[in-house]
């Protein structure tokens, strides 16, 4: 597996799993009736938008910019997309801590994901393994297609080193 960076060009192997990931209604607020190029706009848009290859087909992407803009700008955020047909294989996770360090290595001091949907238990799951914690869940934010009106977790965690003090530069 290659995990480098996305390019215009790798749009095109993306679409139909995001277009998958966002028809299953678990995991992702973007409309139901969202087309190609809607979705190309906002994803490949981020600051850094990343792919997996294996076998020489992109079966992941990642984005990662900052959370916010001006004095929000030291927190990242992150959004991933794995093809469901390779689920149980890892590459959500070495996907997510690719983008970490990647994240650690531009700066940032924090990363905060806004939106993880409660039920989606192995992104939950994967995300505290690699470090984050829940700091708050908004009620019923979500309407999922399987479960109704379902809360998201803001989940965050720190990309400082040990021993860095939180408000050291």
């Amino acid at each position: 597996m290659l995990i480098r960076a996305g390019t215009a060009g790798d749009w095109p192997a993306i679409w139909p799993f995001f277009h998958a990931i966002v028809a299953d209604g678990e995991s992702y607020t973007y409309p139901d009736d969202i087309g190609s190029a809607v979705a190309e706009a906002d994803w490949m848009a981020h600051d850094q938008v990343f792919v997996v290859e294996d076998e020489g087909r992109v079966v992941a992407s990642a984005v990662l910019g900052p959370n916010r803009p001006g004095r929000g700008a030291h927190v990242a955020n992150a959004s991933f997309l794995i093809d469901p047909a390779q689920s149980g294989r890892g590459i959500g996770r070495r996907l997510g801590q690719h983008v970490i360090e990647q994240a650690r290595s531009a700066g940032y001091r924090a990363m905060q994901f806004n939106a993880v949907v409660e039920t989606n238990v192995a992104a939950v799951r994967l995300w505290r393994s690699l470090g984050f914690d829940i700091i708050g869940t908004v009620p019923e934010a979500f309407d999922s297609r399987r479960h109704g009106l379902v809360g998201l977790h803001v989940m965050h965690r720190s990309l400082l080193e040990p021993g860095q003090r939180a408000g050291s530069a």
